[in-house]
């Protein structure tokens, strides 16, 4: 355990911060599995609406640094591609 006080604080910062991150990437899967539940269904309008609350939800974690960039913004291509097959 830390002796020193801004240990003791780094400590307490990081646990808030952890929660934070924990809280947007629970949220984000949740939002993942409704928009692949939505493409799986086969419903175009739904799928889209999903998407769409999907992509955003993407890039705030990205932001927030929860996500890296590149893994965002490869999870919406795929997210994507597949709200677009149904289209096809």
């Amino acid at each position: 355990m830390a002796n020193i006080k801004s240990a003791k604080k780094r400590i307490k910062v990081i646990e808030t911060k952890t929660l934070r991150n924990r809280m947007i990437k629970s949220a984000l899967k949740t939002s993942m599995k409704k928009s692949l539940a939505a493409v799986a269904s086969g419903n175009i309008e739904e799928a889209k609406a999903e998407y769409k609350a999907t992509a955003k939800a993407l890039d705030m974690a990205a932001s927030k640094g929860v996500l890296h960039r590149n893994k965002a913004a490869r999870a919406k291509s795929k997210l994507a591609v597949r709200v677009n097959a149904l289209n096809a």
